[in-house]
């Protein structure tokens, strides 16, 4: 029942945003009463931040299993992206920017583990781009991994990026490629270049 109720909100919360939907939404969209709901989770409060440990776990084991097969590192950039997108509904409701509004606390303990996951997975990609000639040679991975990190984190400010103007989307691919071509070797954006046209046409 409990795990029912998590992935009943967690859809509930991606589509609409964390401040909007409330305990009677839930309820009424898993055909149940709020005192079921009530029963395993004292507050809407610790309904989000259950929701979010359980989205940000799955979304890392996805994550990890993507690395596993050890693609060229830019297919393997562009994998993870389509992955989270299609978990994460497109980010149509602006979840980041609602937690971080509304539940500071929880969007700050999420950003730490977040950023722990990326750190390792960005820095790898990284390494293996640079081993294998599709990276420059002479990037500094420690630096470009933290600011790709924390551009993960701006393009998804509601403020900066207005979702009228930016969709999700268009966000994700600009910002893919910006990093990319700012690291790749002459080899590395021939493999870029290849990915963006067949994904055009």
């Amino acid at each position: 029942m409990r795990e029912k109720i998590l992935l009943g909100a967690t859809d509930l919360f991606l589509s609409y945003g964390f401040k909007s939907v409330t305990m009677d939404d839930i309820a009424n969209k898993l055909g149940m009463s709020k005192k079921t709901i009530y029963q395993h989770f004292d507050n809407k409060t610790k309904l989000v931040e259950a929701s979010t440990l359980n989205l940000f776990h799955f979304i890392s084991e996805g994550i990890n299993q993507i690395c596993a097969l050890e693609k060229n590192p830019i297919e393997e950039i562009f994998s993870i992206k389509q992955f989270v997108m299609e978990h994460l509904k497109n980010e149509k409701s602006s979840p980041q920017y609602q937690l971080q509004k509304y539940y500071p606390l929880i969007f700050k303990s999420l950003k730490e583990k977040q950023f722990c996951v990326m750190q390792d997975c960005v820095t790898s990609n990284l390494n293996r781009g640079v081993a294998t000639g599709i990276y420059r040679e002479n990037i500094h991975v420690d630096f470009i991994s933290r600011i790709y990190f924390n551009g993960m984190i701006v393009i998804k400010d509601d403020e900066l990026f207005p979702k009228d103007k930016f969709s999700m989307p268009m966000l994700m691919s600009n910002y893919l490629e910006y990093h990319l071509r700012g690291i790749c070797t002459p080899k590395g954006l021939e493999i870029l270049n290849n990915h963006i046209n067949s994904n055009q046409s």
